[in-house]
């Protein structure tokens, strides 16, 4: 699913009165339509709450519980161009989801979030779910954030779970320098068991040694 922010909206609760579908489109309105039985109802109540942030918190909650791919999309948009701390919140909360389509949703919106995220990749990198760690390692390949090489490097220092590392060392290899080769010799090292992270670390340094 490719997440596709629109550079302008108008805030729905400034559209008052009744659209031509028939709904109210008021923010009261709009909220009451996330729940409604139709899903193009649904769906044009999600997009027209892009950028309420009152919104935030219902948006979330009926992404949970959407079904229809059309609406998901939708409520991922809303949520991107609110961008809140409890949007953040709530697509974290996703990628806890044993449904794969709401997880890789939930990543590729956070993706579009990087002032938002920043703040908490930290501890997104230290979530006690390696499945939650690996999903930001792979939101850090959009962030172009300063610091993404050195969440990187204290991921392969100190992440026990090899999937995780393995996840850290292939983007190191993309977008690391060479501050990253004293973590990844240490990684190999750590990792002398486990074949495929030392064939990784010598991509990536290769990758690295030779930009």
């Amino acid at each position: 699913m490719a997440i596709i922010r629109r550079t302008s909206s108008t805030p729905a609760g400034l559209n008052q009165g009744l659209d031509r579908r028939g709904h109210s489109r008021d923010t009261a309105g709009l909220l009451q339509q996330l729940s409604d039985s139709d899903a193009s109802a649904r769906r044009w109540a999600a997009h027209d709450l892009a950028g309420v942030r009152e919104a935030s918190t219902a948006l979330v909650a009926r992404l949970r519980v959407e079904h229809e791919a059309s609406v998901r999309t939708a409520l991922c948009m809303a949520l991107s161009e609110i961008g809140d701390a409890v949007a953040v919140a709530g697509l974290v909360d996703c990628l806890r989801s044993d449904d794969a389509a709401l997880r890789n949703e939930a990543l590729e919106t956070l993706k579009l979030l990087p002032d938002a995220v920043a703040p908490i990749m930290q501890d997104l990198l230290s979530d006690p779910d390696p499945d939650v760690r690996i999903f930001s390692v792979n939101v850090l390949e959009s962030l172009r954030h300063p610091d993404v090489e050195k969440w990187l490097c204290d991921v392969i220092d100190r992440d026990a779970h090899t999937n995780v590392c393995a996840t850290a060392v292939d983007l190191l290899g993309e977008v690391g320098t060479l501050a990253a080769q004293h973590s990844l010799a240490r990684l190999k090292a750590r990792f002398a068991h486990e074949p495929y992270i030392g064939f990784a670390a010598d991509l990536a340094l290769r990758r690295i040694q030779e930009k």
